[in-house]
């Protein structure tokens, strides 16, 4: 079983699952042949843009005590936030801008505005979840190992308070991300493959949290004199923000209707070209204008991150004009539309496998459609299950990020 035989791709002989693949190589050597100073000067101009916003707020902060000026510093902050865990941070983590050489802008120093240590997110994310996409039992993004997003996952009484976890996950989101790299099933069954390895991570989760918590809710708050009340729930209002629209943009991009997902099985012997598939059918963009995708860190074009994850951001829109019109040409599946359309079919598909309704007919139904056998119930086989030869194009392997960082 491997992914080309999913019923989106049938049509499709191996030879052009091979062309395809040759075809979405080339926009990837063409876009990294024509980087340039264009390129450099509009992530810079970002961080400029990012930082003159974080000291307008923090400015505006030591008059917070004025309600006009609380709100005008709490929303400026959270803009502030948003761009540089979103269009910066994300993106620099990536790798995207690796190429520039620049010790400041670079996968390897960059150290994010958020609760989840740098180097324990290029693993969690850059490699985890870029190298298996949506795969069920290997992607930890897929329900974030706390919610069923689809009927193939398994259903446990537990999940009937998705509804409220969900929107705890959504408001506290960097503290839910910062705990995604560690063996939490392994703590779950008390089982955990490397407990060494788990406390280090947990006692760099530990401090990266008490720095950020430091920072915005005794430092800063501190600085203001009179005005630290108003100051530390003004940033705290910010990180809510950001947490919020972090949410809503990263769930648009994975559990919208058309955003698929996969079995291990469907791993066997994958080859690049049919990674390429993978991601097309496991990702989805949403519409928006220029400052839409700039506030979400270009993550309306999913498809094409997850196609080319360490490539620039600002070039995801002309990509996209040459990966949708190899979807016409052979006849794929391209899943996009409005945000908010995209942010309730993620929604409404959490309330609704929250519940145990028909799960074991939907479970089937899907994996019949896929071409796999009937089971009552997918699960992980850890270990045992088949791997992957491909992973997300990247960088160079940056100290403390093991794989490769895609």
């Amino acid at each position: 079983m491997a992914i080309r035989d999913v019923k989106e791709f049938a049509h499709l002989s191996q030879e052009d699952v091979e062309a395809l693949g040759r075809e979405f190589d080339q926009i990837r050597s063409d876009i990294e042949e024509s980087r340039g100073d264009s390129d450099a000067a509009y992530i810079r101009r970002i961080i400029t843009v990012q930082r003159r916003l974080n000291v307008a707020a923090r400015v505006m902060m030591f008059g917070s005590n004025r309600r006009e000026l609380w709100w005008a510093g709490a929303l400026t902050l959270g803009v502030a936030k948003i761009l540089e865990n979103m269009e910066i941070g994300h993106n620099v983590m990536h790798g995207e801008w690796d190429w520039m050489n620049d010790p400041e802008i670079h996968s390897s120093t960059w150290e994010w505005d958020n609760v989840c240590p740098a180097d324990q997110w290029k693993h969690s994310h850059n490699y985890l979840h870029h190298t298996y996409t949506n795969v069920i039992g290997k992607d930890k993004d897929v329900g974030y190992e706390i919610l069923r997003v689809r009927s193939d996952q398994p259903w446990h009484p537990y999940y009937l308070t998705q509804p409220v976890v969900n929107t705890l996950l959504m408001l506290a989101f960097e503290y839910g991300v910062s705990l995604h790299d560690l063996d939490i099933e392994g703590l779950r069954k008390m089982q955990l493959e490397d407990p060494e390895e788990f406390k280090r991570k947990l006692v760099a989760i530990g401090r990266k949290q008490a720095r950020q918590i430091g920072k915005d809710y005794v430092l800063f708050p501190a600085l203001t004199g009179p005005n630290f009340v108003p100051t530390a729930t003004a940033n705290f209002t910010a990180n809510v923000i950001r947490n919020i629209w972090s949410y809503a943009i990263i769930f648009c991009g994975h559990f919208p209707d058309g955003a698929e997902v996969f079995t291990e099985e469907e791993l066997e012997n994958e080859t690049q070209g049919e990674w390429y598939l993978r991601q097309l059918l496991g990702s989805a963009n949403f519409t928006g204008n220029r400052l839409m995708h700039v506030m979400s860190g270009s993550l309306g074009y999913q498809i094409e991150h997850h196609l080319y994850p360490d490539l620039c951001s600002n070039r995801y829109p002309e990509i996209a004009v040459r990966v949708r019109a190899l979807c016409e040409k052979y006849e794929l599946p391209y899943t996009t539309g409005p945000f908010p359309r995209q942010f309730w079919q993620a929604t409404r598909s959490i309330w609704r496998l929250s519940l145990p309704a028909k799960k074991l007919r939907e479970a089937n139904m899907r994996r019949q459609e896929r071409g796999l056998p009937r089971q009552g119930a997918v699960h992980s086989t850890g270990s045992d299950a088949p791997s992957t030869p491909q992973v997300a194009p990247a960088p160079p392997s940056t100290p403390g990020t093991p794989g490769s960082a895609g």
